[in-house]
């Protein structure tokens, strides 16, 4: 849910911080304090768009900075987007707007506004006069209809979604025969010319740096052996064998040479082993040039597949195996290309009928849906409202084949038209609040805010709007500007917005009131200018009984 919002200098507010709680959040004042600015802050910091005189005048930049606390589910949704509240389960979303630019930010990391509308759409929905996205764009509408049979069609779902996968795989796969047969003999006599490439070649792994290191002592056959034949002259020329016999003299009288005779003796045995070595090293190298043209040879014959086949004999025998199989495919590719566009079609039908099955559930949920709707929205002054759910045969897709929208006639004697062509935007917020009453127990944004959902009533519908909004937050959290009384004695939590001057300016404060002050606030709602002691009665008598209310839903609940 929403833990704070704080704002600096947007509109005529200089600095605010309000602390939201659970349950259904009022916020009221007198009209021109900025009730809609603290909606439109929270809009601006979920990647709304910003108008040139959002920044307060004379600052800088304008700031917004939203505090979540996520639950688990939230987390796991928000890890395959690659964020990640912090330990304690809270993710900072802010925005620094700025004249000509504005900068997002996700706990410190910079982020785009798609990437930031993508992330909060998890958490957050605002629904005001000009924020009906949901209930205009007919593309939402499905979801809402499958949010609404969750428990009965999330199974079938999942199979349209897996059918779906299966059938472009196979698509695919099918797409892959379309060679004619002049085609496919021309790529056939291609792959079996360079499998016997290079099979011939008789390929073997290592076999290249073998032959490389082969190849360097041959070509530097003349040089290796000046070599060998310089180093064996001065190995013969150390005479160790006068140094034995002069040391084995002095030995007869000092015994304490024998470590230094001994150790002659091994370099004698080492000197000896040594030019053995020499000699038959030299016996052995080759000196014509025979087995060096043959070493070439083969050099280039390995070179010369690589350079056509693969970097190296791995990559080249990798891509015989490829065209052994791609010849197999050739040669069986006629029986193959039918058994492919047989499967494309079995997963296609399969698929066709996952999703009939999912129409027909889906026409029969809407059916309970609508019906739902009309009984809230006839408690919410339509008493003639007539609502349907028109359907739209689609091309086959991973959420089915249905195009859905609501059609609508809200009031008497209009025709049924698409929703968003019947509905003003005070009636489209208490459609909204019809619908979000309906899904209260499916729905899963944590956090809905609803500015200027009392437009145009009053009395009856008044209290009815007010009890729908106390069903809806007991399982989300609900923010609501108002300006009616019977809703604002609903509040779990009351907030007034005022308007006081400073230093010649006019700014907008927020303070969260206690018992007595929401009193007082539902007695100026209600008196108006002259709060008598009847008013406060009247008053304390409203949220008594709107919290007698509440307990007793919650409990019949």
């Amino acid at each position: 849910m929403l833990l704070e919002l704080n704002v600096k200098d947007i509109a005529l507010i200089r600095k605010a911080s309000v602390s939201f709680d659970k349950g259904l959040n009022i916020l009221t004042g007198e009209t021109g304090t900025g009730k809609s600015v603290i909606i439109d802050s929270a809009l601006l910091a979920l990647g709304g768009r910003v108008r040139g005189d959002m920044i307060r005048r004379g600052a800088e930049y304008a700031y917004i900075e939203l505090l979540f606390d996520v639950d688990p589910e939230k987390k796991e949704l928000l890890k395959e987007l690659d964020i990640f509240p912090d330990e304690n389960g809270q993710l900072i979303i802010s925005r620094k707007i700025m004249p000509g630019r504005s900068v997002s930010r996700i706990n410190d990391e910079t982020v785009t506004l798609g990437k930031l509308r993508e992330v909060t759409s998890l958490l957050i929905d605002i629904y005001g006069q000009n924020e009906f996205h949901t209930l205009m764009d007919r593309r939402m509408h499905l979801a809402i209809l499958d949010d609404y049979m969750s428990s009965e069609t999330s199974a079938l779902r999942q199979s349209v979604r897996e059918a779906f996968v299966r059938w472009q795989q196979a698509v695919r796969a099918a797409a892959g025969f379309g060679l004619d047969e002049k085609e496919r003999l021309r790529e056939a006599d291609l792959a079996g010319y360079e499998v016997r490439e290079i099979s011939d070649a008789q390929l073997k792994a290592g076999e290249e740096e073998e032959l490389a290191a082969r190849y360097r002592k041959l070509n530097n056959a003349r040089s290796i052996m000046e070599s060998v034949s310089g180093a064996y002259r001065e190995l013969s020329a150390c005479d160790t064998g006068r140094a034995i016999s002069e040391l084995g003299h002095a030995m007869r009288y000092d015994q304490d040479l024998k470590q230094i005779y001994d150790e002659l003796m091994d370099i004698q045995s080492m000197l000896d082993s040594a030019l053995q070595d020499l000699s038959a090293y030299a016996e052995s190298v080759e000196t014509d040039g025979s087995e060096l043209r043959e070493t070439e040879r083969r050099l280039d014959l390995i070179r010369s597949l690589e350079a056509k086949y693969g970097r190296d004999i791995p990559e080249v025998l990798a891509y015989k195996a490829e065209r052994e199989q791609r010849l197999k495919e050739l040669e069986n590719y006629e029986q193959d290309r039918q058994k492919a566009e047989a499967a494309q079609k079995a997963a296609h039908d399969k698929l066709a009928a996952l999703c009939e099955e999912l129409t027909n559930a889906r026409k029969q949920g809407a059916v309970r849906l609508c019906n739902a709707i009309l009984t809230e929205l006839k408690d919410l002054g339509f008493e003639k409202a007539r609502l349907a759910m028109d359907f739209q045969p689609k091309t086959l897709s991973a959420d089915g084949a249905d195009d859905v929208g609501f059609v609508a006639s809200l009031n008497p004697g209009e025709a049924m038209k698409n929703l968003s062509e019947v509905a003003s935007g005070g009636e489209l917020s208490r459609v909204m609040l019809a619908v979000k009453t309906v899904l209260a127990q499916t729905d899963r944004i944590p956090t809905l805010i609803f500015d200027e959902i009392d437009t145009g009533i009053s009395g009856r519908t008044a209290q009815k709007v007010s009890e729908k909004l106390d069903v809806i937050g007991r399982k989300h959290q609900v923010i609501c500007v108002s300006h009616l009384p019977q809703i604002a004695a609903m509040a779990d939590v009351h907030y007034v917005i005022r308007k006081i001057e400073t230093d010649g300016r006019n700014e907008t404060q927020i303070e969260r009131l206690d018992m007595e002050g929401a009193e007082l606030e539902l007695a100026r709602l209600l008196g108006g200018a002259e709060i008598t002691k009847a008013v406060r009665e009247n008053a304390h008598e409203m949220k008594e009984l709107a919290l007698k209310g509440k307990a007793q839903r919650r409990n019949a609940g």
